[in-house]
This record gives C-alpha cells, sequence and structure tokens, in this order.
C-alpha cells in the first residue's frame, strides 16, 4: 500500500519529468544563418557568411562568402577559400568549378589572378553563379590546387544562407 502511495506521488510524476526534458535535450534545434555585417565607410557595408567545412579528405578549409555593398549596389560577391599554411597551395590564374548535382558545370572567376595575399588562400568571384544555384541541392567545389584538385562539398542550408545574403 505503501509502495503504491509512494509510487504515485512521487516515482510516476519524476519519471514524466524527466521523460519530458531528456527529449529537449536530444531533439536538435535547426541552426539560424549568421550573417555578419559591418561598415566598412560612410555608405559602404560588408556582409559575410563564414563556415569551416572539411574536404573529401577531412582537411578543413575556412569558406567565406562575402558581399560588399556600397550606395546600395552590390559591388563584390566574393567566396574566399582558405586552407591550412603549408597543406594547401592555390593555382593562379584558375578558375574555381563548381558541379550540381544534376552534372552543370560553373565556373567562378579567380580574383587573385594577379597576385595572392598567401599561397593557401583562393577567391572567387559567384556575382553571376550563385543565382542559378539550388538551396536545396548541395554542390561540389572543385578546388584548383597544385598538389591536386580537392573537392569541398557544401551542403544545401549552406547555399541557402548564401541565398539569403544575395538578397
Amino acid at each position: 500500500m505503501m509502495f503504491r502511495l509512494l509510487t504515485r506521488t512521487f516515482i510516476l510524476p519524476m519519471t514524466l519529468f524527466f521523460l519530458i526534458l531528456g527529449s529537449h535535450l536530444f531533439i536538435q534545434e535547426p541552426a539560424w544563418a549568421v550573417i555578419r555585417q559591418q561598415q566598412e565607410a560612410p555608405g559602404q557595408m560588408l556582409y559575410q557568411s563564414r563556415h569551416t567545412l572539411p574536404d573529401e579528405t577531412g582537411k578543413s578549409w575556412q569558406v567565406v562568402l562575402f558581399k560588399r555593398v556600397k550606395n546600395e549596389q552590390i559591388k563584390t560577391l566574393d567566396l574566399r577559400l582558405v586552407g591550412f599554411p603549408d597543406q594547401a597551395v592555390f593555382i593562379h590564374p584558375q578558375n574555381l568549378e563548381i558541379s550540381t548535382p544534376q552534372g552543370k558545370l560553373l565556373e567562378a572567376e579567380d580574383q587573385f589572378a594577379k597576385k595572392s595575399p598567401a599561397p593557401n588562400v583562393g577567391e572567387y568571384n559567384l556575382k553571376e553563379v550563385l543565382p542559378q544555384l539550388s538551396s536545396t541541392e548541395q554542390v561540389k567545389l572543385n578546388l584548383p590546387l597544385e598538389d591536386k584538385r580537392h573537392t569541398l562539398t557544401l551542403p544545401a542550408p549552406v547555399i541557402l544562407e548564401w541565398q539569403e545574403l544575395l538578397k
């Protein structure tokens, strides 16, 4: 009799409480896009989307899409790719190839064709390419590197964030 009373008043409610609390701990909330913005000069804003993504070998790359707006006009929409020093050397001038799941091959112009700030940095113009990408599918970037081409897969949520930055 005492055990039933204890079960009804204490153990059963506590079990339900922990089940409800525990379910919230294991459900992953959706990630919200973080687009950074800063004023560079009067009438000029810089917007950035930053991610760190692995290539097919597991090496990490910093992937930064930035949009520079001056007097409400998009001046640049560039993708900067940065690998670890001494692990990646970009070929310049060499366009970035972007392939879609449907087999479409797009090219982004090399912005460092004349001079790169460092060998492990590439920057490409996405102003014409980004509107052609679907926000529901991943795309692959074929990185033009000296040792061999590496492939970097961009998940659909990253493309969606970039298209938000484009607006």
